[in-house]
């Protein structure tokens, strides 16, 4: 398969990737690449199956999505740069740092969360109904944003979800339920260079997304703390799940001093 679709914008260095997440493109990071692009080399992608990068169910999986991320780095024959991933994208980043560590100084996980063991009978129950993918796909994306945000976004960003094909959403649920349970931790702590969870939600006992507070913690975000003890953590109050798009300057502002932390090393 020919690389997955990307856009490269900009010089400077370091480099910074861009991985959106489940149901999302490239264009969740459109303020992110105007914003370092005058400084930085950006490169915002889309996985198999999103955007506009062509791949069947069969071909999508986390450690799939990350070779291809790290097949990119190796083919722009990128120096060092920052991996940056949303939600889903959060283990993409990882897996890609992984299998291209001579091409990665540092990754970015942009409101990451992970799937408990008892999610994958969720899972098989809902998609077990002709309607329950689509029904959960609905809630969990609306579930995505707060009354702060961007109406038109919102609808945006839903419609977009809906465009996934549901062999692909199905399989890639399942994958990330898989690879939370099995492989997220080990592989965080198998990572070798400077690391930020910028976090604005999390999920409570029922499943439904929360914002977070200034201070506060979430398994997630204890999860990373004890596979990455040197990780800097910072959250973005009341914020929803896309910080890149309702809160740009603040995420913008937080990715520059990460940017300036890895210059200073």
């Amino acid at each position: 398969m020919p690389l997955i679709n990307h856009v490269v914008t900009g010089q400077g260095l370091p480099p910074i990737v861009f991985v959106h997440g489940f149901g999302c493109a490239h264009e969740d990071w459109d303020a992110q690449v105007a914003h370092l692009s005058p400084r930085h080399r950006t490169v915002a992608v889309d996985l198999r199956g999103h955007g506009v990068s062509p791949g069947s169910a069969a071909e999508c999986s986390i450690e799939r999505y990350g070779a291809d991320v790290a097949e990119l780095l190796r083919s722009l024959d990128l120096p060092p740069a920052v991996l940056a991933g949303h939600s889903m994208g959060c283990r993409v980043v990882t897996e890609a740092a992984l299998q291209a560590p001579n091409h990665t100084a540092g990754v970015i996980l942009v409101d990451g969360s992970q799937f408990a063991a008892a999610m994958e009978a969720v899972l098989k129950e809902r998609f077990a109904t002709p309607d329950g993918y689509a029904a959960m796909k609905e809630v969990m994306f609306l579930d995505m944003f707060t009354a702060k945000s961007d109406r038109s976004v919102v609808d945006a960003v839903v419609a977009r979800a809906h465009r996934l094909p549901r062999a692909v959403g199905e399989t890639m649920l399942m994958d990330l339920q898989r690879y939370d349970v099995g492989r997220f931790a080990s592989s965080l702590a198998c990572l070798r260079v400077p690391v930020m969870a910028l976090q604005t939600t999390f999920s409570n006992e029922k499943r439904e997304r929360r914002t977070m507070r200034d201070g506060q913690s979430s398994p997630f975000l204890d999860m990373v703390r004890s596979s990455v003890p040197a990780v800097r953590v910072e959250i973005i109050a009341d914020t929803g799940h896309f910080p890149q798009l309702d809160e740009s300057a603040r995420t913008n502002a937080l990715i520059d001093s990460f940017m300036d932390d890895l210059a200073g090393r």
